[in-house]
């Protein structure tokens, strides 16, 4: 017979599943990708998709088509070795284009058999925030003990609206079989929803170390938020010298403050120019392929982004990656 530490020890092991899907900011995608990866986590199951997803196009390179595959959906798994809470990540590669209702009950199913006791989904949201202001975590919850939660972490409750896709869905699909849960959303600038924000990814990430009890190392994530927020200041520099030229309000929103309020000195243009990269070929010519994806599927942006990152090219590229964003 279990004593009464064994019991609460192992009450504590139950995992909570942290679900999220590619959207604006690709903070969710961010945000769990990075969890998977710093924490070292291994794929232990897939979701079916034949009933959910289509195929509603190919993939061509240098004339050659790609063999059509369906998005993949896959669960990942941590134990905590410290004894603290384990974890399951659910990655999505994108949302189901109708029955999204039937595929969070069919995901609940799978983390039934795996114990969960609680769902965190992380998401974005977009304000008028100025890019080198802290990002905001803004979270809703299924009952007043999770929200209680949230508010000891410092979150702010959402007070009236909607949150839209799976990642509201599924959280109130888990309240109905009685399954607690809550959303972490991050800040993002409204004008730069369809650019990666890793910034808000860290913040979300930050509140949910602090909820789940887990240490992550966020360290990575500091250099990817600088450097974006700088290129997402130039955006805005961008977008509010079109307006001026225009004379008007882009869709009766004003644009945050002028940047070089908040720029400081090794943020300037001038700072940002351009090295000579020296890529070969075939690494070029591959990245070209990927700007062309992305004008055509944004989503290809945070992969795109990934690429130039992990080249250490980026700032060569950062003017041409902010055109795919322009108005």
């Amino acid at each position: 017979m279990m004593d009464a530490n064994t019991k609460r020890n192992e009450a504590k092991r139950k995992p909570w599943l942290v679900a999220a899907w590619p959207g604006m900011g690709n903070v969710g995608a961010i945000a769990a990708g990075y969890l998977v990866a710093k924490l070292g986590m291994r794929p232990i199951a897939e979701l079916t998709s034949v009933d959910h997803f289509d195929v509603g196009g190919v993939n061509v390179t240098g004339g050659l088509i790609a063999p059509s595959r369906l998005p993949r959906n896959v669960f990942y798994e941590w134990k905590n070795p410290g004894g603290g809470r384990d974890l399951v990540v659910f990655m999505g590669e994108t949302q189901p284009a109708a029955g999204g209702y039937g595929f969070a009950h069919a995901m609940l199913e799978k983390a039934a058999e795996l114990g969960v006791e609680r769902i965190v989904t992380f998401a974005s949201m977009a304000s008028s925030v100025h890019p080198s202001k802290p990002a905001r975590v803004v979270g809703a919850a299924t009952g007043e003990t999770t929200a209680a939660d949230l508010r000891e972490a410092g979150v702010d409750l959402l007070g009236d609206g909607q949150i839209g896709g799976l990642n509201g869905v599924l959280v109130g699909v888990g309240a109905a079989r009685g399954l607690p849960g809550m959303v972490l959303m991050g800040e993002i600038p409204f004008f730069a929803a369809g650019v990666p924000n890793p910034k808000a990814a860290r913040a979300v990430l930050s509140v949910f170390a602090v909820l789940a009890g887990v240490e992550i190392d966020l360290s990575e994530l500091d250099g990817h938020a600088k450097k974006m927020e700088h290129a997402i200041g130039r955006l805005l520099d961008r977008l509010r010298e079109e307006q001026a030229q225009r004379g008007e309000e882009a869709e009766g929103m004003s644009l945050p403050d002028d940047p070089a309020e908040f720029r400081t000195d090794d943020q300037t243009p001038e700072a940002q120019e351009p090295a000579p990269s020296g890529m070969d070929p075939a690494t070029v010519n591959r990245i070209e392929l990927l700007f062309q994806e992305a004008r055509r599927e944004r989503a290809t942006a945070a992969r795109l982004k990934k690429e130039l990152d992990d080249l250490g090219v980026f700032d060569q590229y950062e003017d041409r990656f902010l055109d795919l964003f322009r108005r």
